[in-house]
């Protein structure tokens, strides 16, 4: 199914994507860090975060401390949740309007620690009030001359009752709906995304 999307600006128009046209702008909503930009579904519990932070790791780049960059970000975004964290692929990927600039995406599923009590009503109380699994889409982009690391992190929570179980199974490829909806989204950012302001890499 093919979405509908916007050009949308972010950081004041420093930045350009396409984004999909029912997804929100979450600063209208509550506060959002600077450095940040935060993107929901009106209809659903995907979200879209566009982060710039510090470049993470040596200059000069290659895999090796690209991947270990990418590690390190993955795992600053998970916190202390590092021990449900599965990461299914990685790949480099091709930001179409930053040629010959290094760019990785990953595919996680984050599943919560089960709850601490052994009680079965205390276990079921704490999954009903999150979701199953979370996957992430987590898109790096490494602007070693700004020493800066952009991140694109698309957030898909799955819910139970909210997609079909049958459908995700990542260790057989199977991605279900709201997977593939992600990496849809996450395709279109990268063939859209476009710096229009580099001096915004001065100021954050």
């Amino acid at each position: 199914m093919s979405h509908e999307y916007k050009s949308t600006p972010l950081f004041g128009g420093a930045l350009v994507v396409d984004l999909p046209t029912n997804f929100a702008d979450v600063s209208k909503l509550r506060q959002v860090p600077d450095n940040q930009e935060v993107y929901i579904d009106k209809d659903g519990f995907t979200s879209i975060i566009v982060d710039i932070t510090e470049r993470v790791g040596p200059a000069g780049g290659g895999l090796e401390s690209d991947g270990r960059a990418l590690t390190t970000h993955l795992e600053d975004l998970v916190g202390d949740d590092v021990e449900g964290l599965n990461v299914w692929n990685t790949a480099e990927t091709e930001i179409t309007h930053l040629e010959g600039i290094p760019a990785y995406t990953l595919i996680a599923t984050q599943t919560p620690k089960s709850s601490k009590s052994g009680r079965q009503e205390d276990q079921d109380a704490a999954r009903a009030a999150g979701p199953d699994f979370t996957a992430l889409i987590l898109t790096l982009i490494r602007l070693e001359k700004e020493s800066t690391d952009i991140l694109v992190t698309i957030n898909v929570p799955h819910i139970k009752g909210e997609y079909d179980e049958d459908d995700v199974d990542l260790e057989l490829g199977k991605q279900g709906k709201l997977i593939g909806n992600a990496v849809e989204y996450a395709s279109r950012i990268w063939e859209s995304f476009k710096v229009k302001d580099w001096g915004l890499f001065n100021e954050i």
